[in-house]
């Protein structure tokens, strides 16, 4: 009867490590859709925009990356804007008249997939290279002008990377994450614990990207608002202590969808995206 017993817990085992080496495999091959969520647009989708808004086109390999650019003559500078993980440009192209206030001009894309821009996102390195790529096109019409790298949710990893890959002269004024993670491998162990993180194909490492600004003198803001519960508000305070002087706007009452619902929200962005300071 024992060695029934024991036969019948081998078995059980036998499946319960099988169906676990079947989850892992489902996780390795279809990340993609849990971190990213398109919502893709027609082709030939016209938007809704003022005058000041221009429609771009990118050439990557294997897609076609659309963006929006709010451009006007005498703006001080940009916003190089890179969003959350859902939605598209007609979620997050808004809020115009706040940038115009600032004498900013906005530049936002669509990742592989979201709205029209073709293609799908396939790893981390593609899609570093699609906001690389973005960049350079934008780049030289704000030489000599005021650049800022805003990131909100997933693009915060991205707007991180970016200013830590670019060459010195070439990096942004001022950087900006709105509700930023450490990094993909710790929103992994927090909410998967059982998840080995060597599976993890976008590792997104915020943290590391904000190491290698270290002594660059790089202005640093991040605004969280305290009662998010995707991405809680330690994340941003275990970066806020990575390097010297970078602040942390704590939005009170705030969660992770409805931080642009607060004055307290606009005012950290007016006062990030304020011409150059010394810290």
């Amino acid at each position: 009867m024992r060695r029934l017993a024991w036969k019948a817990l081998a078995a059980l085992l036998v499946v319960a490590l099988a169906a676990y080496a079947l989850m892992l495999g489902a996780l390795w091959w279809k990340q993609e859709t849990l971190i990213f969520h398109p919502v893709p647009l027609a082709a030939d989708h016209r938007f809704d925009l003022p005058a000041d808004v221009h429609e771009v086109f990118i050439d990557v390999p294997g897609a076609r990356l659309n963006a929006l650019h709010l451009r006007r003559p005498g703006a001080r500078g940009v916003v190089f804007f890179l969003h959350g993980n859902a939605g598209n440009l007609e979620r997050w192209f808004v809020n115009l008249d706040f940038y115009r206030a600032l004498g900013m001009d906005l530049f936002m894309l669509d990742y592989r997939g979201y709205g029209k821009s073709t293609g799908r996102i396939e790893s981390e390195q593609q899609l570093l290279a699609d906001v690389q790529a973005a960049w350079a096109r934008v780049a030289p019409q704000y030489a000599g002008r005021h650049v800022v790298f805003l990131g909100r949710s997933l693009g915060t990893g991205l707007a991180a990377r970016l200013a830590a890959e670019l060459p010195p002269a070439q990096r942004p004024q001022a950087l900006l994450l709105v509700s930023p993670y450490r990094s993909m491998v710790q929103m992994a162990a927090e909410q998967y614990p059982f998840v080995p993180a060597p599976l993890l194909r976008y590792p997104l490492r915020t943290d590391a990207a904000l190491q290698a600004l270290a002594g660059t003198a790089l202005p640093i803001d991040l605004v969280h608002g305290d009662r998010d519960t995707l991405i809680p508000l330690a994340h941003s305070e275990a970066l806020a202590r990575t390097l010297p002087g970078v602040r942390l706007h704590r939005v009170a009452g705030a969660g992770h969808g409805d931080l642009q619902r607060f004055e307290a929200y606009e005012a950290a962005l007016r006062d990030a995206m304020a011409p150059p300071r010394g810290r």
